[in-house]
């Protein structure tokens, strides 16, 4: 049975949240058992604080522990100032209210964090991918989790341009998983292209992420959000799949945005909870599909200083790139791990590369303090963020440009229902990365 509360019309009260929440934990008695939450990072907005402090009201007494993992993925970890940016708590608070809550960064960074739990098949991985990949894939997670009686699951779903919605549990895969599932199913993503993925349920890409989940033993829920200008929509509690789906209906409805025609010059303005373009580059998902053939887009983010914060030199080795100019020449690539290359062709949108020229659907532009030189060796170019002036793009006299705020979390779509695409490469896409169980 999933719990809600929605509203597509305004927004919910905050007491009929504290009622959902309620609710479930009538039905799911945590009295005497250690309960790991699993949240998200600074870089997904919603109120993430509001739904902890309830979960903390309903069972901080009753169990023996409740304790936070934060989902990293691959991000920088978090501060404890940062965290308490997250829950909306005080340091105080986090000192006195919630001592005996522990916080832990996921460390996704050593390898001792993981343990493997299963294996999806070769054969398992062509059905799901309609033959694109045959390849073993391990999925390993963080070994925290088997130290607790259960764990929920606390995040928002929005339209993703790997798994079509985020949330559920991707906020194990890749939130806490281990390199080789997240290499293979973002390149996944990558291969099958962004246009084509962000905003559909049901990808091959969360048939991967639900397959691996079929592997947790632990037992676990979801406390799904869907937020607008942080603020809550809707409220699903229960089985972490079925919550899920229903939250990616009501997200459908708040978070894709139709417009009746593409735009010239798309400018998107990257909030400061994005603080380098490895994140900042949703702002290119999300809008990528109403840019015009030929058309610029424009990533405005003055704060942003840096491409990446954890893979930064390797994104200045091979630079952004159409998916096909590394298709074409995997073997290139094969020291760079595959879930970086989806991120360089995302970002870089999609293209063609025939006869060695690579030739890009849409030109990408960094507006933010990325210097110069640095954008054209990794193959973007370059607005000076203090000569870009946000007022005049947003005149309104250019019915060719779109002005969109806080983009990277609302997706943008065609009216009419076209999709921008390129050919498809007639072939398996066999593994030749070297280092993705590193």
């Amino acid at each position: 049975m999933i719990i809600e509360q929605q509203t597509t019309e305004g927004f919910l009260d905050i007491a009929d949240a504290r009622v959902a929440v309620e609710e479930f934990f009538k039905q799911n008695d945590c009295t005497g058992k250690k309960i790991l939450l699993i949240i998200p990072d600074n870089t997904r907005s919603g109120p993430v604080g509001d739904i902890f402090k309830m979960i903390f009201d309903s069972i901080g007494q009753n169990a023996v522990a409740l304790d936070c993992l934060i989902a990293l993925g691959t991000h920088q970890p978090m501060t404890d100032d940062q965290i308490c940016t997250r829950l909306e708590i005080t340091p105080q608070q986090k000192n006195q209210t919630y001592a005996n809550v522990k916080f832990f960064n996921h460390q996704w960074q050593n390898p001792e964090t993981f343990t493997s739990i299963g294996k999806i098949s070769a054969d398992q991985i062509q059905q799901i991918t309609s033959g694109l990949f045959h390849e073993d894939v391990d999925v390993a997670i963080n070994k925290l989790i088997f130290d607790y009686d259960q764990f929920f699951i606390l995040g928002p779903v929005f339209p993703h341009e790997v798994v079509g919605f985020s949330g559920g549990h991707k906020y194990i895969f890749p939130g806490i998983a281990g390199p080789e599932i997240i290499n293979f199913f973002h390149w996944l993503g990558a291969v099958i292209t962004n246009p084509k993925i962000n905003g559909q349920i049901d990808t091959p890409t969360r048939q991967i992420v639900e397959k691996a989940a079929s592997f947790i033993t632990v037992p676990h829920h979801l406390f799904a959000l869907v937020a607008l200008d942080n603020k809550l929509k809707g409220l699903f509690l229960g089985d972490t799949f079925s919550a899920w789906q229903k939250a990616t209906q009501l997200s459908q409805k708040v978070h894709i945005t139709y417009v009746q025609k593409p735009y010239k010059t798309v400018f998107g303005i990257a909030p400061e909870m994005y603080d380098d373009l490895w994140t900042a580059g949703k702002v290119m998902y999300k809008l990528e599909q109403v840019v015009a053939d030929g058309g610029t887009l424009i990533i405005y983010a003055p704060h942003i200083t840096e491409v990446s914060c954890t893979h930064g030199a390797v994104i200045d080795k091979i630079g952004y790139h159409t998916r096909d100019y590394f298709l074409k020449q995997m073997d290139k690539f094969a020291d760079i791990p595959r879930g970086i290359l989806a991120h360089s062709t995302h970002v870089k949108g999609i293209g063609t590369y025939i006869d060695g020229i690579e030739k890009p659907r849409i030109n990408v532009v960094l507006a933010t303090k990325i210097p110069e030189n640095r954008c054209k060796k990794i193959n973007l170019d370059y607005a000076d963020p203090d000569k870009t002036s946000m007022a005049d793009y947003e005149k309104g006299s250019d019915p060719d440009t779109l002005v969109v705020h806080h983009a990277g979390e609302v997706l943008y779509r065609l009216a009419d229902g076209t999709v921008p695409t390129v050919p498809d490469l007639p072939k398996r896409f066999e593994r030749t990365n070297k280092n993705e169980k590193s």
